[in-house]
């Protein structure tokens, strides 16, 4: 492919199409931190899109259904991989808030999609979330008013990682199952 070529034009599932990496779950459950290892293991050419950064710093918003944080990260997702960037979004994304554009995305999507759902209890999200530069701001009384047990998107698209997959676990397997890997890592 020339670097002039859309890359909307490549057949999914082929190895220059660009992957859709999607990192969901509740707060402090380690979305974060394996997105931008996974960018660290990758190098150039991954765009990482965060829910909070979007949300929070961009338009400082509140997360509510409707909100024009939904439908920005929708044309920022399209945006990188028609340009031929793997996108990895990271959030909570709530499926009654992001559900519908999520699954337009990966329906839609030029390219191969992975989907991933964190589900880590409560108390260990509490004690991570203890070691956030916000948890002074925020506490367990908030915290649990935006927990949502398995809040998994329809269709069974997520694969589940939970409290026992390491740091490196979770990125070995998201770049393996994605195809991000280096190819002698895939054997």
């Amino acid at each position: 492919m020339t670097s002039l070529e859309r890359h909307d034009q490549v057949q999914p599932g082929s190895p220059s199409a660009p992957r859709l990496v999607v990192l969901r779950g509740n707060s402090a459950s380690g979305k974060s931190t394996v997105a931008q290892t996974l960018r660290t293991e990758y190098g150039r050419g991954l765009a990482i899109i965060g829910q909070d950064v979007v949300r929070r710093e961009i338009l400082r918003e509140r997360d509510r259904p409707g909100a024009a944080n939904v439908e920005l990260i929708d044309l920022m997702a399209r945006h990188a991989l028609i340009h031929g960037f793997h996108v990895v979004l990271e959030g909570i994304f709530y499926v009654a808030h992001y559900g519908d554009m999520l699954t337009r995305l990966i329906r839609d999507r030029p390219g191969v999609a992975h989907c991933y759902y964190f589900d880590i209890p409560f108390p260990t999200t509490l004690e991570r979330h203890a070691t956030k530069p916000i948890a002074d701001k925020v506490g367990e009384t908030v915290l649990r008013q935006w927990w949502r047990p398995r809040d998994l998107l329809p269709g069974g698209v997520e694969e589940v990682i939970d409290e026992h997959s390491s740091l490196d676990q979770s990125v070995a397997r998201i770049l393996k199952d994605s195809g991000l890997a280096p190819r002698e890592s895939q054997v």
